[in-house]
């Protein structure tokens, strides 16, 4: 069966891959982003393949998943940048002022943390660090839908703390 399924994908990427590429140049006017998302699309149809979901039709379902693939990619891109610029810039220096406030937030938030239970601040941690919602519901052993409330209300906890504590804006 896998092998059947490399012949089918190969036969595939042989057959329309230059047209792909072509159309999703067009769609996003950037030949090494079609090149990539060409490929996304290839890797996701070795992926149905071998889970026995073959297309009926291969091409335009490779077509369908491209021009799908493009269209996340140029949202993505519209929020990259809409918030370019609330990134911090190198350039901005922190005046002693700033880096007192950011001090004493920083205490605050330990301690407010502190007086949580184990499972929120395990969840705030993770979630400070950049782990998604699913991972940090592995991570905790809990539903994801019952991870999101956990953060959701962890994080109206500590605003409410930092609110009645003086940090205006938290």
């Amino acid at each position: 069966m896998q092998a059947h399924a490399g012949h089918l994908v190969e036969a595939a990427f042989t057959q329309h891959r230059a047209a792909i590429v072509r159309h999703l140049t067009s769609v996003t006017r950037d030949p090494d982003a079609a090149e990539d998302l060409a490929q996304e699309a290839f890797l996701r149809l070795a992926r149905e393949v071998e889970a026995g979901r073959t297309p009926d039709d291969v091409g335009a379902w490779l077509y369908r998943v491209g021009t799908n693939l493009a269209m996340s990619r140029g949202r993505h891109l519209q929020v990259v940048d809409r918030r370019e610029a609330e990134l911090p810039r190198p350039a901005d220096l922190e005046s002693p002022e700033h880096a007192i406030i950011q001090n004493e937030l920083a205490v605050a938030v330990a301690a407010f943390l502190a007086q949580m239970s184990g499972t929120e601040q395990r969840a705030l941690t993770l979630a400070a660090q950049g782990y998604g919602g699913i991972e940090i519901a592995a991570t905790l052993g809990r539903t994801p839908a019952a991870t999101r409330t956990l953060l959701c209300r962890a994080r109206a906890k500590i605003r409410g703390r930092m609110q009645l504590a003086g940090f205006a804006g938290i």
